[in-house]
C-alpha cells in the first residue's frame, strides 16, 4: 500500500470496499495512526497498530464481526527472546506490524513482514530473528484454534512468484534467506491458499513503479493469506485483485465456510 491516507484519497479503498464487503479487512503499510485517516466504515470496527515512528509501517483491522479481543505486537518477551533490534537501533517489534483478533473459530493475523532492502542490511535481522519470531508466534495462536495470517511478507516464495526470477535471484525479496523462511510457514503446516486454486506464473499482487511495470504484468507475489492445514476444507476461493488500482499492491482475498 501507498499508506491508507493516499489511497482514501484517490476513493480506491471506498470503491473497494462497496463493491466487494469484506466481512474483515485487513491492512498494511497504513503509514498513519488512526486519528490521521478521515474514514469511517459503517457497520465495521476498527483496529490500529500503528508505528512508533511517524509515517511508517503500521498495519490495520476493520470487522463486521466483533473480535473476542485483539492483541497489537509480539507478545511480551518476543523482541528480548528473537532480538528484534537491528544495528541500527530499530527495534522492528515496535513498527506497527502484527495485529492478531481472535475469533470463535480461528485467529487471524494481520502482518507487514519486514523488508530486506535494497543493499540487504535488513536481510539477517528478517531470516534470523523476524522470521523465526512471526512462526513461533503463529505456530503458539495454532495450539489453541486454526490460524489465517495474511499480508505483505515481502517475499516471493518460489520462481512462479515472480516475472523474472532469473534476474532477481539473490536480490531483496528472492534471497535463498528469505524464501527459506518462507517455507518453513509450509513446513509447519500452513497453506498457501491462492496455490490451492492457481497454479504457474503470471499472478502477480506488486509492481514497481517503473517502465511500466505493472501494465505489462512484471511483478512479484508478495502478498499472501496462509491458513493452518483444518481450514484447508473450508476455503471456497482465494483470489489477487489485480484490476483494483491506487497502490502499488493489490488487493488479495479468501472465502472461507466457518
Amino acid at each position: 500500500m501507498n499508506g491508507i491516507r493516499a489511497v482514501i484519497r484517490k476513493g480506491a479503498l471506498q470503491e473497494f470496499m462497496a463493491k466487494h464487503k469484506p466481512d474483515i479487512l485487513c491492512l498494511q503499510e497504513t503509514k498513519a495512526a488512526r486519528e490521521q485517516a478521515e474514514i469511517d466504515f459503517e457497520g465495521y470496527e476498527e483496529y490500529w497498530n500503528s508505528a512508533h515512528k511517524p509515517g511508517y509501517s503500521g498495519t490495520a483491522v476493520f470487522t463486521k464481526v466483533k473480535p473476542i479481543k485483539v492483541i497489537n505486537g509480539f507478545p511480551d518477551g518476543y523482541a528480548k527472546k528473537f532480538n528484534l533490534v537491528d544495528d541500527k537501533d530499530r527495534d522492528s517489534g515496535t513498527e506497527g506490524r502484527v495485529i492478531t483478533a481472535e475469533f470463535d473459530k480461528f485467529w487471524l493475523v494481520t502482518v507487514y513482514t519486514i523488508n530486506a532492502k535494497d543493499d540487504l542490511t535488513r536481510l539477517d535481522l528478517k531470516h534470523k530473528h523476524w522470521d523465526p519470531a512471526f512462526l513461533a508466534y503463529v505456530s503458539e495462536l495454532g495450539e489453541k484454534k486454526p490460524v489465517i495470517f495474511c499480508g505483505d511478507l515481502n517475499v516471493a516464495h518460489t520462481e512462479d512468484d515472480l516475472a523474472r526470477p532469473k534476474e532477481n535471484e539473490g536480490k531483496k525479496g528472492f534471497t535463498k534467506e528469505e524464501r527459506k523462511g518462507f517455507q518453513k510457514y509450509i513446513d509447519a503446516g500452513f497453506v498457501d491458499t491462492f496455490r490451492i486454486f492457481t497454479k504457474g506464473n503470471g499472478h502477480y499482487s506488486w509492481w514497481t513503479h517503473w517502465a511500466n511495470a505493472r501494465a505489462r504484468n512484471v511483478g512479484w507475489r508478495i502478498d499472501y493469506f496462509l491458513v493452518s492445514e483444518s481450514l484447508k476444507p473450508k476455503l471456497k476461493s482465494a483470489k489477487i485483485h489485480a484490476d483494483v488500482m491506487g497502490s502499488d499492491h493489490a488487493p488479495v482475498s479468501i472465502t472461507l465456510d466457518v
